[in-house]
């Protein structure tokens, strides 16, 4: 009888040892799997992006040259949203450890680079993700820097630019309190703004200059909520 319940108990511990060793396979596939998608998704969003930058700067922002980069990047994105969409809706927030800093980088600009329905639908799932120590907090930034621009308020971080028809020129969006900028910026872990800045968009930072356009952007809100 011992025996009898011995050979059952090492026929037991062989099939969850079986099981165990098939789930951390399948686990490790489903990984390989989405960083490939993911790679796939940061290459066709970012490269026509660069280039297109590239090329505004040579030709002008209007330039056929340009806006040939743009519209491949629009099409591209169409794309890489519904698989973005997927990934989340599916499987919740990725791991870092199984997919990565780039892979982080590769949900997130799909997300910034979504309509603001889309950015506001995940910005709960990114603030947990951030919680849960899956997402550096200088991703969130970003896009709630983004939803505030796109609601015609003033940016936390700076991090969003925008392309003035007037000026024909990029510039900051107008921030909160511009003096405090690079304290909130440490408090997460992100460089100065003025370095920021120079290093993404080749754009140098003028304290005052951004005092007085805040300030100016206040008075037209304010002006306007009069109206």
């Amino acid at each position: 009888m011992t025996k009898i319940v011995f050979g059952i108990s090492l026929l037991l511990a062989m099939a969850c040892s079986q099981k165990n060793a098939n789930e951390t396979q399948t686990s490790e596939q489903n990984a390989v799997e989405l960083i490939a998608v993911l790679d796939t998704i940061w290459r066709t969003e970012q490269e026509p992006i660069t280039l297109r930058d590239s090329l505004m700067k040579i030709y002008g922002v209007a330039s056929e040259e340009a806006q040939i980069q743009q519209r491949i990047y629009e099409k591209n994105h169409i794309v890489n949203e519904r698989k973005v969409k997927d990934i989340l809706d599916k499987y919740g927030w990725p791991t870092r450890n199984m997919i990565g800093e780039r892979g982080n980088l590769a949900i997130c600009n799909v997300i910034q680079h979504s309509d603001q329905e889309v950015r506001i639908k995940y910005l709960p799932m990114m603030r947990k993700a951030v919680n849960d120590k899956k997402l550096e907090p200088r991703f969130l930034v970003r896009t709630e820097d983004r939803i505030a621009t796109e609601k015609d308020e003033l940016q936390i971080y700076g991090g969003q630019m925008k392309y003035y028809p007037e000026t024909k020129s990029f510039n900051v969006w107008p921030v909160y309190d511009p003096v405090n900028i690079d304290k909130r910026r440490a408090e997460i872990g992100l460089v100065p703004i003025a370095e920021h800045l120079r290093n993404r968009f080749d754009f140098e930072w003028n304290l005052e200059e951004q005092i007085k356009r805040s300030e100016e952007f206040e008075k037209r809100k304010q002006t306007n909520a009069k109206e």
